[in-house]
């Protein structure tokens, strides 16, 4: 017999389905709770709520797993590209050598954009926030690519989309940046592979041959498989709430790319560089910034340590941290004072009693921003790379949402506001 739940309202008592996913997670089914009782549900902030079935990523807090498609992040990070976990999310299972090299040739056939993009570029002053401009690039497609707007597509069509979007955005990420420091646009390679050819075309200029260092390169291709996907967080919601409009895909990664961008979500590994900075700018003491951040008096708190989620630890820190440290020391930086700090903080948080019992060990955004800017990447593009590395799970979510006809959403409130009230003249008024 099915298991199911009883609710009990002024003495009637209505059955609620529970829904049992493939890692035995459970949830009550309140899809009719409106219809046969008049009443909705309240989860501010919808933390226990779910607003899907999904059939892309499993992620377990409690125990510190990850997993794309069934397949652990650790093995992913290790053994494949950015590209192959690409594909994987989107499609639901790794590529055959002749899918996967079909997929990257087409991606590497549509790095270019169109030369208009370079015109709308033009009109954003230097001051731009490379998220701002990213976000308006993306949502632009849709006017270069008008069929992309059409409720329905063919199979064909969405293909294309997908390969478009995948390949136009590491072109668009590094043009936000040159834009902000006044440097020439560098057109992409087709003989780079995907993370080779945007490091590239963010570091390289017309009047100097530019070296690609295969171990910043691997770095790089793991943080965007770390960042692939991460189940129903705030951007990866938006996207699926836009989708469910029938709005197109690049409209959808566009609002992303905005849910993003707010501090609370994407900016995490940003403030972890920043905090690092200041205690540089304070004379590094770290242990007085320890003490200050066990006092509970004191507003200052570590940046980079503990996880909303994850309650044991993130898979993916022990992963980063390894490429972290491969490239401080390819690039001849494992002496420099920033990563001296952030040496002392790390050690301080897997030792001291106070950040053991309350589970506030480093983080991915620790070591990701330690890596960004050992590569010279400003702080401002940290959310860039982030979108960069997250696109896969927002077009596996799109096309998720799309492919099971998921309906519009509509979250429903409890109304607090004034009771009905009649108008009054503005000459009448006090």
């Amino acid at each position: 017999m099915a298991e199911s739940a009883e609710l009990i309202l002024d003495g009637k008592s209505i059955t609620l389905p529970v829904i049992e996913g493939t890692e035995h997670e459970k949830a009550f089914d309140i899809g009719k709770l409106r219809d046969q009782t008049g009443y909705v549900t309240l989860d501010s902030g919808y933390k226990n709520t779910g607003a899907t079935k999904s059939a892309i990523t499993f992620l377990d807090g409690e125990e510190g797993i990850l997993r794309y498609r069934g397949y652990p992040i650790e093995q992913l990070a290790e053994k494949s590209s950015f590209l192959e976990v690409a594909y994987l999310l989107i499609y639901g299972a790794l590529p055959t050598k002749e899918e996967f090299d079909g997929f990257k040739y087409s991606i590497t056939q549509h790095t270019l954009v169109h030369e208009d993009i370079r015109k709308i570029l033009d009109g954003f002053p230097s001051s731009a926030h490379p998220m701002g401009i990213l976000s308006s690039l993306i949502c632009s497609l849709t006017a270069f690519y008008p069929k992309s707007i059409a409720p329905e597509i063919s199979k064909e069509e969405l293909d294309l989309n997908i390969v478009r979007l995948m390949a136009k955005i590491s072109t668009i990420a590094a043009w936000s940046y040159k834009n902000s420091v006044g440097h020439p646009l560098i057109y992409p390679r087709n003989d780079l592979d995907y993370c080779a050819n945007f490091l590239y075309m963010m570091f390289s200029f017309p009047t100097e041959k530019y070296d690609i260092n295969p171990i910043v390169v691997s770095a790089l291709n793991k943080l965007l498989i770390l960042h692939a996907d991460h189940e129903q967080n705030c951007s990866t919601s938006t996207v699926r709430l836009v989708g469910s409009a029938n709005a197109s895909l690049y409209g959808s990664v566009s609002a992303g790319i905005n849910a993003l961008w707010g501090p609370l979500h994407g900016g995490a590994n940003q403030e972890v560089v920043e905090m690092l900075e200041a205690i540089e700018a304070d004379g590094g003491d770290t242990s007085k910034w320890i003490a200050k951040a066990k006092d509970k008096n004191d507003s200052f708190r570590l940046m980079g340590f503990g996880h909303r989620v994850y309650k044991n630890f993130d898979p993916r820190a022990t992963i980063i941290k390894k490429a972290a440290d491969e490239v401080l020391q390819a690039l001849g930086l494992q002496d420099s004072p920033l990563l001296k700090i952030a040496q002392e903080l790390e050690q301080a948080a897997l030792t001291d009693q106070y950040f053991i019992e309350r589970k506030l060990y480093p983080n991915v955004d620790f070591y990701s921003g330690i890596i960004y800017k050992a590569l010279g990447i400003p702080t401002e593009m940290f959310t860039v790379m982030f979108a960069l590395g997250r696109l896969p799970g927002w077009i596996a979510q799109w096309k998720e949402m799309r492919e099971n006809k998921e309906p519009i959403g509509r979250p429903r409130q409890i109304y607090t506001g004034e009771l009905e009230r009649d108008y009054v003249s503005i000459t009448e008024r006090a």
